[in-house]
């Protein structure tokens, strides 16, 4: 069953998106080498809960955390654990809040200290892949526009996008339909229609494709060892330009402030 919003609805959902973001900006001012994610994750909890919400992740299908944190070639659902961070690695935070009923999800992928030219650059193609994503999420268009023009800008890049995890529909429940893969056909799959509200979050690995699930039941891994990157916005399908409810900027300007 796919649930279009009401304006209301959609005020509730763009307000638990921004309370994400605001999460994910303090806890990316805390990425350096030296901490753990398990650090990070109390933190962002604390911050939830301060600002009347609650974590959208923690007891939902059994997860254990606030925050789910994916280092280097773990792809998504990483569990946080007492492992120090490093000079040169990469952290995919994935955050959710319920509040007023409504949940809001993002992610966002921080670099730890110096990251390699080669790393760097699959995160500018990957935030490129979600803007893509983004653009093609308008009424009259189908959700393999979405998953088209992410592909075709990742795999131009010799990048491998992950097919077994998608976006979903975001309300009331984290996951509503339609799923929303990183991949497909131009013209294929559901009509968008004005409302529907969706979370588009390309997985886009250095390489191959291909991924495996780790032995905590959680984590979802790169086969090959080597890296991948994670971005998510909550978006409202319009008529001529998709409305994104969540903002990367907080989170950049708290980076960027913090460098100084």
């Amino acid at each position: 069953m796919v649930y279009y919003k009401t304006e209301d609805q959609i005020d509730f959902l763009r307000n638990s998106s921004l309370l994400v973001c605001k999460t994910l900006a303090l806890v990316g001012t805390l990425v350096k080498p030296g901490v753990t994610t398990l650090e990070l994750d109390r933190i962002a909890e604390e911050f939830i809960r301060d600002n009347s919400a609650v974590p959208g992740f923690k007891g939902l299908y059994g997860c254990p955390s606030t925050l789910l944190t994916s280092v280097n070639s773990q792809v998504v659902h990483g569990l946080p654990s007492s492992t120090q961070l490093k000079d040169g690695d990469i952290v995919s935070i994935d955050c959710g809040v319920l509040m007023n009923d409504f949940y809001g999800d993002v992610a966002y992928t921080f670099e730890v200290g110096e990251v390699e030219d080669n790393i760097r650059e699959l995160l500018k193609t990957t935030k490129e892949c979600l803007k893509l994503g983004i653009d093609a999420a308008v009424a009259g268009n189908r959700i393999g526009d979405i998953g088209f023009a992410i592909q075709n800008h990742a795999e131009s890049h010799g990048y491998g996008v992950v097919r077994e995890l998608v976006g979903h529909g975001l309300g009331k429940k984290l996951h509503e339909a339609p799923e929303v893969p990183n991949y497909g056909r131009r013209g294929a799959g559901m009509l968008l229609k004005e409302c529907l509200v969706i979370a588009i979050e390309p997985m886009i690995n250095l390489k191959s494709r291909a991924v495996k699930q780790l032995e905590d039941g959680w984590t979802i891994a790169t086969l090959d060892g080597l890296c991948s990157a994670h971005y998510e916005h909550n978006v409202v399908v319009r008529k001529g330009r998709a409305e994104i409810l969540s903002d990367h900027s907080i989170i950049e300007e708290a980076l960027n402030k913090n460098r100084i």
